[in-house]
């Protein structure tokens, strides 16, 4: 019988370090490629609408890292139990809580903000010229998405801490589709 070897804390996070740092990397330059490019050939008002959406997903996915960090398995083990589909998904995650905390608050999270911050310079400068302004609206913009940004965050980390379970289990449902 083959003993299991015993994982080092520190090659662990060495590892983890330098995956998160690829895929990072690499996530980033794909979205900052296809935000950029699709904005520059778009009018104001879509490209306003993709501001939007990069902001809610980088709120949306910081929501799914705290929840995952306040949700305990208990409940979680009653529904396994009782074989409800997204369970056992849900156990995995929540054992998984740093690393999938760090992938939705950091990764995601932190590739939203840079994007968001990209789009609206963009869409800065299509606002100015379109309206033929001779003043630099940039500075209001970056505030406005930051306030948008950090104030959606704080409503959803309220909500995130008091609807983990449910968070959770809608996470998790959605991601056993993809699962064997």
């Amino acid at each position: 019988m083959k003993e299991k070897k015993e994982k080092n804390p520190k090659t662990e996070a060495i590892k983890w370090f330098f995956t998160i740092f690829v895929v990072t990397f690499i996530l980033s330059m794909i979205f900052s490629y296809i935000s950029t490019t699709s904005i520059n050939g778009l009018n104001v008002v879509p490209a306003l609408i993709v501001l939007i959406a990069v902001i809610v997903l980088g709120v949306l996915f910081d929501i799914i890292g705290v929840a995952i960090t306040c949700a305990t398995e208990g409940e979680f083990h009653a529904m396994a139990s009782k074989k409800v589909k997204g369970a056992k998904t849900a156990i995995k995650l929540i054992r998984s809580a740093p690393k999938v905390s760090n992938i939705c608050n950091d990764v995601i999270g932190d590739i939203c903000g840079v994007l968001s911050g990209a789009i609206s310079a963009m869409l800065t400068l299509k606002i100015t010229q379109s309206l033929g302004l001779s003043f630099d609206i940039q500075f209001i913009m970056s505030a406005l998405v930051a306030s948008l940004t950090v104030g959606g965050k704080a409503l959803g980390k309220s909500f995130a801490k008091n609807k983990c379970t449910t968070i959770i289990y809608a996470v998790s449902k959605l991601l056993s589709v993809f699962e064997k």
